[in-house]
């Protein structure tokens, strides 16, 4: 299945990253640049690093010069994960460009690649859960805790891989069609954004 592909990629992502727990670490993307698991891979590496940066943030004795710094980055981010779920929603529009949609086809509330996108954050939420449910110095309430709430993260996961199959054989069989639109994020546009444009 396709989302076992997308989560075992996700995976090797996450454990690559936490070989060094470095956000300022380099990414080495071990699969080829024309293979789809390559932009799953770096799909989930940006997803990764920006979890990290997330928590970084929140720390309340941070340096103010280091938390704008930091919140730059995470901006920078968001515009490259918005990206990479475009170049994933191009593979799909190519692979399913010869289907045609039935007359009676509808149209689904997201596009496959942003409904990866999801299963992307999952496998992070699943990785850390399972972290803080088996730390060793962590109250016995705390990990029983954390295991319940990793237990529903596993159901979503199991859900929502569900829920793409169904989308991509809908796609595929012409019961539902694809339509992208590119995300117009206006505060990182100097022409859009009106703090931006009243200095220039």
């Amino acid at each position: 299945m396709f989302t076992e592909l997308c989560y075992q990629t996700f995976v090797r992502s996450i454990a690559d990253y936490h070989l060094t727990n470095d956000v300022y670490g380099q990414v080495n993307n071990p699969y080829e640049k024309t293979a789809i698991e390559h932009l799953l891979y770096t799909k989930n590496w940006i997803d990764t690093v920006q979890w990290h940066l997330e928590d970084i943030i929140r720390d309340p004795k941070i340096d103010p010069v280091k938390a704008l710094e930091i919140k730059r980055w995470i901006d920078r981010s968001n515009q490259e994960r918005t990206d990479m779920v475009e170049y994933i929603d191009s593979y799909f529009l190519d692979k399913y460009k010869n289907v045609i949609p039935q007359p009676s086809a509808s149209i689904n509330t997201e596009s496959p690649a942003w409904a990866i996108d999801r299963l992307s954050i999952l496998a992070l939420k699943i990785y850390h859960m399972n972290e803080e449910a088996t730390r060793a110095d962590a109250t016995e309430e705390h990990r029983a805790a954390c295991q319940r709430k990793l237990d529903v993260l596993l159901e979503q996961r199991r859900d929502l891989s569900t829920a793409i199959e169904e989308l991509l054989e809908d796609i595929q069989k012409g019961r539902k069609y694809m339509k992208v639109y590119k995300q117009m994020k206006m505060y990182n546009d100097p022409s859009l954004n009106p703090v931006l444009y009243a200095q220039q």
